[in-house]
């Protein structure tokens, strides 16, 4: 069996069995799990390589561009914003943003954002690679234009652009960008190795990623190109090789770009599995956390044509993901995954540079979590 390092408690030995498997299969070729219950690491253990030829071992402090699974970091900053009283869920975005309120979104909210329901999944407006690392641009074009559909009447996966329309809405607000924000609110004072524009510091610790299937080639293949998922997954055409570029490092794309592993995701999103504090640190009240639960959205989401439902910046138990009343998640582009708990204050996290090309998780992180569940429940 491919040699697993790193600590795993007894209980949970099956964990280390999935992710051992699926590095003898070849599902990955180098990865990091972690489970946390009550804030404390039970298992935190990694495997594999970072290279092709099989040369170069994934380590202790491995860290990947972990793609989506940057959406919860930037979920939990409103959440302590929002705890705090400085955002209100249910506000108009104008209400922080002034220029935000042109072509008919004066009534959008900001819990739209969060829940993927604004009606802005995309830019109307071509955009390049090279667009997104400029946030003055990326942001000043959303506000700009005009919803998609009807706000508030359906979820659309916002793939990118979550991260400029909440980003911009903590910047309003806080004066700091997103990712200086998550440094010194949270990331900080967790001691959590997690980064939204990942410093030149970290940058020997930084591996590619293995990319998967052109996204374009496998997931717009027969869909109206003129409707929402190929208008949102299709601008700017996304190679995921381009994560391993320094200027994608240090940009700040908060929907997409975070560098991790499964420790500092696990570390971070503890906060939350333990009712606003973990490792001694209490970043919102038991209530703040609440709002989490507070759905809305439930049904087919017009970017990525499965059902799901939303709180306040997480997917929450469905179809696609039946887990407990009082747990939520979400998964980037690839495979990488965070599932959170509140009821048995556990959250199991999974990052790989194995890319997949599903959008949102895939087996190779259910199976873990499945286990990792069942060693909970024994």
């Amino acid at each position: 069996m491919a040699d697993i390092h790193g600590t795993c408690d007894d209980r949970f030995a099956h964990v280390s069995d999935v992710l051992s498997s699926n590095l003898d299969a070849g599902h990955d070729r180098g990865a990091s799990v972690a489970v946390f219950v009550a804030g404390e690491p039970v298992v935190d253990i990694w495997g594999g390589f970072v290279d092709a030829e099989k040369t170069v071992p994934w380590e202790k402090d491995t860290i990947i561009n972990v793609w989506s699974t940057t959406k919860t970091m930037v979920a939990l900053c409103s959440l302590i914003l929002s705890d705090r009283g400085e955002l209100d869920f249910h506000a108009p975005v104008a209400k922080y943003w002034p220029e935000f309120a042109a072509a008919g979104k004066a009534d959008i909210q900001v819990r739209h954002l969060l829940s993927h329901t604004s009606g802005l999944s995309g830019w109307s407006e071509p955009m390049t690679i090279e667009d997104l690392y400029d946030w003055e641009k990326a942001t000043a074009l959303l506000a700009a234009q005009e919803p998609w559909w009807v706000p508030g009447t359906a979820s659309g996966y916002h793939a990118l652009t979550q991260g400029y329309l909440v980003g911009e809405v903590v910047r309003r607000i806080t004066g700091q960008t997103i990712g200086t924000f998550f440094a010194h609110e949270v990331a900080g004072p967790l001691g959590a190795d997690f980064h939204i524009g990942t410093p030149a510091s970290c940058d020997d610790r930084v591996v590619p990623v293995v990319p998967p299937p052109a996204l374009t080639a496998e997931l717009l293949a027969g869909i109206d190109p003129a409707g929402p998922a190929a208008r949102t997954l299709g601008n700017p055409p996304l190679d995921a090789a381009v994560s391993y570029e320094v200027p994608w490092r240090r940009a700040e794309i908060p929907a997409a770009n975070g560098h991790g592993n499964a420790r500092s995701v696990a570390a971070v999103q503890s906060v939350l599995a333990c009712g606003g504090e973990a490792n001694g640190v209490r970043l919102l009240s038991e209530k703040g956390c609440d709002a989490v639960f507070d759905e809305q959205a439930n049904g087919a989401d017009l970017v990525l044509g499965v059902e799901l439902r939303f709180g306040m910046g997480f997917g929450l138990s469905g179809e696609l993901m039946p887990i407990g009343p009082r747990a939520c998640f979400w998964g980037g582009w690839g495979g990488s995954l965070v599932i959170i708990d509140l009821d048995t204050k556990l959250v199991v996290t999974y990052v790989m540079n194995r890319m997949e090309a599903g959008l949102v998780g895939d087996l190779r992180g259910a199976g873990i979590a499945l286990a990792a569940f069942a060693a909970v429940g024994s």
